[in-house]
C-alpha cells in the first residue's frame, strides 16, 4: 500500500489551528454522535465532554488493569472514561500534539480522579506517529537555544535521536491495548505506514489496538485532500476502508476484525461516503515455527478461509499447525471458529522440528496427534455422548 503527500497543504497547520480553536470553544461539525456508558461520563467535567471531538468508542474492549494508550486524546474523554474501566490497577496515558488541548484534560484530570477515587490517568505531549519523541523534553531544548542555522538544525536533529533512544515518549512493549478515536486520518498521508508501525511497536506481545477511525469507500480524489477545512474536520484524511484495514496487516499485526462500521455515512461529499468504523487487531505473531504436532480443525461456516499468515484452513479438515499459531489459535479473535486437537503426548521443544508454515494448508494425520503406540479400545458400556470428562452432562451413546 502506497501513501503519498499530499500537496500544497500545510496538514499539522490547519490541524493544530482547528484543534486549538475547538478546545476554547465547542465545534459540533468535528463530532460524529456516538453513545457512551452514562454511568461512565457523569464524573467528567462539562467543558471536557463539550469539547470531545470523536468518531466512535473504542473503550468497551478494554479490561481490568489493562494499561492503555491513547492516541490524539483530545480533551481527556476517552481516557477518563478508560481509567474507570481498568480501574486502580491499571494505568491509562493520553498522547496528543496540541497545547490548548493538553492544558484542558490536564486541568480536568485531579477533578475525575477526586470523583472516582484514585488517579490512573496522565497526559504527554508527542506526536502519535512518532511516539518516542518527548516533545515537551523539546520545547524545554529550544527554550534555551533556537535553530539559527544549518549546524544548530543538525545539533537538535541528533538531541532528537537520543531523546528517542534514551528517554522514550512510549518506550516499545509497554501497554496492553493502543486506542484512537478519530485521530489517525488527521496524519499526513507520508507518516500513516509509520504510525501504524509506532501502535505495533509500543505494543506488548499479546496486546492489542482499538481503533475508532473515519474510513470513505472510494479513494479521495487530491483536490479534496488539499482542502484544509476537510482535512482537519477528518474527512479528507480518510484512508479507503478496504487499506484502512490492509494497514494494521502490514503492520505485522493479526486477527484484524472490524467490529463496528456505521451503516449510514457520516458525511458525503462529492458521492463519496465517510462513516466511522472500529477495528481491532493483535500482536504476537513474531517467533519461530516449532512443529509439535498440534492440529486445529475449522467449523466454518465458510468452506475455506486463510489467516493472515497465508494458512489455509477447510471446514472439517483436521489441518496441521505449528505450536505458535495453536497458541494464536487458542485465544480471540480465532477461538470460537476453531476446534483444537492438541497432541496426546507433547513433542518438546528442544526437541521439535521446524514447522514450514509457508506451505500453506497441510493435513495432520490422527496418528501423528495420537501417536504411533495408540492402540486403545474403549468398552461400549461406559461410552457418553456430549458433556465432557463423564460430569453431569454426559449421556450414554445409543
Amino acid at each position: 500500500m502506497s501513501f503519498t503527500q499530499t500537496s500544497d497543504l500545510n496538514v499539522e497547520k490547519a490541524v493544530r489551528e482547528r484543534y486549538s480553536n475547538a478546545a476554547k470553544a465547542a465545534e459540533a461539525s468535528l463530532c460524529c454522535p456516538t453513545t457512551y456508558d452514562p454511568r461512565l461520563i457523569e464524573v467528567i467535567p462539562a467543558e471536557v465532554l463539550e469539547r470531545d471531538y470523536g468518531c466512535g468508542n473504542p473503550t468497551p474492549y478494554l479490561r481490568t488493569g489493562d494499561t492503555v494508550l491513547d492516541l490524539g486524546s483530545g480533551s481527556g474523554k476517552v481516557c477518563f472514561i478508560a481509567s474507570q474501566i481498568v480501574g486502580p490497577d491499571g494505568r491509562v496515558i493520553g498522547v496528543d500534539a496540541n497545547d490548548d488541548m493538553l492544558a484542558l484534560a490536564r486541568r480536568s484530570s485531579p477533578i475525575v480522579g477526586d470523583r472516582i477515587g484514585f488517579a490512573n490517568v496522565e497526559f504527554r505531549k508527542g506526536r502519535i506517529q512518532d511516539l518516542s519523541l518527548d516533545l515537551e523534553m523539546l520545547d524545554r531544548r529550544l527554550s534555551r537555544q533556537s535553530v539559527r542555522s544549518a549546524e544548530d538544525l543538525t545539533l537538535l536533529e541528533a538531541e532528537c535521536a537520543n531523546l528517542r533512544e534514551m528517554d522514550p515518549l512510549i518506550a516499545t512493549s509497554s501497554v496492553d491495548v493502543v486506542i484512537s478515536n478519530c485521530v489517525l486520518n488527521l496524519v499526513r498521508p507520508d507518516e500513516k505506514r509509520k504510525l501504524f508501525g509506532e501502535i505495533h511497536r509500543v505494543l506488548r506481545t499479546g496486546g492489542r489496538a482499538v481503533i475508532s477511525d473515519i474510513v470513505s469507500d472510494e479513494d479521495v480524489p487530491e483536490h479534496l485532500r488539499r482542502d484544509p477545512e476537510l482535512w482537519s474536520g477528518c474527512i479528507s484524511g480518510a484512508l479507503r476502508e478496504d487499506l484502512f484495514l490492509r494497514a494494521f496487516e502490514e503492520a505485522d499485526l493479526y486477527g484484524v476484525t472490524l467490529l463496528e462500521r456505521q451503516a449510514d455515512p457520516w458525511r458525503t461529499v462529492e458521492g463519496i461516503e465517510f462513516r466511522s468504523v472500529t477495528v481491532v487487531a493483535y500482536k504476537g505473531k513474531e517467533g519461530p515455527c516449532i512443529d509439535q504436532r498440534h492440529a486445529v480443525l475449522y467449523r466454518g461456516p465458510f468452506r475455506e478461509v486463510i489467516d493472515d499468515d497465508g494458512h489455509s484452513l477447510r471446514r472439517g479438515v483436521r489441518t496441521a499447525v505449528c505450536e505458535k499459531t495453536f497458541r494464536l489459535y487458542s485465544q480471540e479473535p480465532y477461538r470460537s471458529h476453531l476446534e483444537l486437537i492438541p497432541p496426546r503426548v507433547l513433542v518438546p521443544l528442544p526437541e521439535a522440528p521446524p514447522f514450514p508454515c509457508s506451505r500453506g494448508a497441510l493435513i495432520r494425520d490422527p496418528r501423528e496427534t495420537k501417536g504411533p503406540d495408540y492402540r486403545i479400545t474403549t468398552d461400549a458400556t461406559t461410552a457418553t455422548c456430549g458433556g465432557e470428562g463423564g460430569g453431569a452432562e454426559s449421556r450414554r451413546c445409543c
